[in-house]
């Protein structure tokens, strides 16, 4: 038994098939309408795209996300949103967790960002790293792949 001794920071380095985490307080609901705001706007009708750039902040019920720059794609199909694809600086937050990442692709029907470029999670005070996560909006879920790394906080009692 290890009583008196306290452990402040525990970490493992992990080179798996990926890591399993929660994401987000509740489930979201990719239904919902999207906003977003951004400094400039830029529109290609013939192509079906919005380039959104500078300060560019996505909203969809609990969701958020923001980056740099954010294209939005619409489908051929309907007049509706396929997909958002963000780069720069992403950070993206649902209920208590936070993600950032160099770029994510979100696609809108199956409520799915794939995030890339040095993925880094937090939950509280737990941080994950790892080089790409996807996240499952509607089940509150995330898959870490590729170099994965933890850091655990543990309570000292």
């Amino acid at each position: 038994m290890f009583i008196g001794v306290s452990i402040a920071l525990f970490a493992v380095a992990a080179q798996a098939q990926g890591a399993n985490v929660a994401f987000g307080a509740i489930k979201a609901d990719p239904t919902l309408p999207v906003e977003v705001t951004a400094d400039s706007l830029d529109v290609d009708q013939q192509s079906g795209r919005a380039e959104y750039i500078g300060n560019v902040v996505v909203g969809q019920g609990e969701m958020r996300m923001s980056a740099d720059r954010l294209l939005v794609i619409f489908s051929d199909a309907v007049n509706a949103i396929e997909r958002l694809e963000a780069t720069g600086d992403v950070i993206l937050v649902s209920g208590p967790d936070a993600a950032e990442a160099q770029r994510a692709e979100y696609t809108i029907d199956s409520g799915v960002i794939v995030m890339t470029g040095d993925v880094l999670l937090t939950q509280g005070q737990n941080a994950l790293t790892s080089d790409s996560m996807t996240v499952n909006l509607t089940t509150g879920t995330a898959q870490m792949a590729g170099r994965v790394k933890t850091i655990l906080i543990t309570d000292d009692e």
